[in-house]
């Protein structure tokens, strides 16, 4: 395949991920408004990630499958899976308590967090540079929560989990960079989430114990939507990209997110959208691409 018909089969399969994963967030809030938050988010990503770690296992297809040491074990455990298993309690909490688009466009905003996290490394240029990423976004999250603040129609504790949730995604990112030196991408997304949905399964038990949740072909029809096009599709596709590109240029994707869940949003869920979402949304993604231009410049496409 020539370089420009690869670069536009990966263009494209990113932009599935961007869709697909707008069609996972909207299934996992209309999912979550019947079941546990917590056992939801443990039972999709018990399955997403032992289908994930057996793919990896008997087949060819994700790449080879490595045998963990005591300290990768260790810090998939209690780093990475931990790290995951909390952004997920945060996340669907924010999808039960307020509009799936709103939850994604907290999510995206992640980026400059961890931009933020740099600390002060760098010139007085890159520290400014940081700095007025960070405070676009921040307008961002105000403008979007703005209506829960003065007492609007959304739910102020939904915000504030969807906001919890964007440091926790960050977090997690984070931990992955860290271990994707020595394992790739899936090999981390397969034992990130199946570590993660053990780690919740205690609370998970414990709201099954005290709610009936409904089984029905829909419901489980959403769920099995969320496991394999939300879930592992999607990590596959991505983790296949960040093999050809830089990880900053696959990163730019993220902000597509937020307007495909929109849509998904607005056809399923009858979310509007509205001007407080689209003038939000501009600072958010201008914080975002501000805060990654550093690095667009040093990593140049394969």
């Amino acid at each position: 395949m020539s370089k420009p018909n690869r670069h536009g089969a990966i263009a494209a399969s990113l932009l599935l991920v961007v869709f697909l994963w707008g069609g996972n967030n909207v299934g996992t809030k209309w999912l979550v408004a019947t079941w546990p938050p917590v056992f939801a988010g443990s039972q999709r990503f018990l399955a997403a990630g032992l289908l994930l770690l057996g793919l990896l296992r008997f087949t060819p297809w994700l790449g080879e499958f490595q045998v963990l040491t005591p300290a990768l074990r260790r810090a998939l455990w209690l780093r990475a899976g931990l790290a995951l298993a909390a952004y997920i309690v945060a996340f669907n909490w924010a999808l039960r308590l307020t509009s799936a688009s709103h939850v994604a466009l907290y999510i995206g905003a992640s980026p400059v967090w961890m931009v933020l996290a740099e600390g002060r490394k760098g010139s007085a240029v890159e520290l400014a540079r940081r700095l007025l990423a960070a405070g676009l976004a921040v307008s961002g999250v105000v403008v979007l929560s703005w209506p829960a603040l003065q007492g609007g129609t959304l739910n102020f504790y939904g915000e504030i989990m969807g906001l919890i949730a964007s440091f926790l995604w960050a977090a997690y990112s984070h931990q992955v960079r860290r271990l994707s030196a020595q394992l790739n991408g899936t090999e981390v997304a397969a034992h990130t989430m199946w570590m993660a949905g053990v780690w919740l399964l205690p609370v998970g038990l414990v709201e099954l114990w005290h709610h009936v949740i409904p089984l029905s072909a829909a419901t489980l029809g959403v769920m099995g939507f969320c496991i394999v096009f939300g879930s592992v599709i999607p990590y596959t596709l991505w983790n296949s990209a960040l093999r050809h590109w830089p990880a900053s240029q696959v990163m730019l994707f993220t902000n597509l997110i937020p307007l495909s869940t929109s849509l998904w949003a607005l056809v399923f869920l009858k979310e509007p959208m509205t001007h407080t979402f689209w003038f939000a949304m501009i600072l958010i993604v201008a914080g975002v691409v501000l805060g990654q231009t550093h690095l667009l410049r040093r990593d140049k496409p394969v």
